[in-house]
């Protein structure tokens, strides 16, 4: 990995998403559906984009990570085509082990909230992505999106 960042999710991939209903009630329920994304790197491995598409959920969402050479970090920036706004970028790195945690704020309806985003179980033909919020003030992450990537 360049920079202990994203160069394994270059290419095409295919990911299965199990998303809570409510984002930060655990016990919302769950849904599945499934997705294909397409990433490309560019600046010789410090910055990646990919477009994910949810056929059945009728949006796509478009994620462009940068690698900060100062500080060592990546920013995570996220839209969709349901909004068109640029989320609140999560900041992070990648750890010895592989894994990568990356926080932020940002609200959730009008709720502010932590954001955590984590990479593991990254191989050459799988990864794992996980998102959790946590209100502010509280020490409780609910993980509340979880995705599955096998290579295409």
């Amino acid at each position: 990995m360049t920079h202990g960042g994203f160069d394994f999710l270059d290419g095409r991939w295919t990911v299965h998403n199990r998303r809570l209903a409510d984002f930060l009630d655990p016990d919302s329920g769950w849904e599945e559906f499934d997705g294909y994304t397409t990433g490309r790197l560019f600046w010789n491995g410090r910055a990646h984009a990919d477009e994910i598409v949810f056929p059945t959920k009728d949006f796509s969402g478009l994620t462009l990570r940068l690698y900060e050479p100062e500080t060592g970090e990546w920013t995570l920036n996220w839209s969709n085509s349901r909004t068109g706004r640029l989320d609140p970028p999560v900041r992070g790195r990648f750890a010895e082990d592989g894994t990568g945690e990356f926080l932020g704020t940002d609200t959730y309806g009008d709720r502010p909230v932590r954001v955590r985003f984590r990479w593991s179980g990254i191989t050459a033909v799988t990864a794992r992505w996980e998102q959790s919020f946590a209100p502010a003030g509280s020490a409780e992450w609910v993980v509340n999106w979880v995705m599955e990537f096998r290579r295409a």
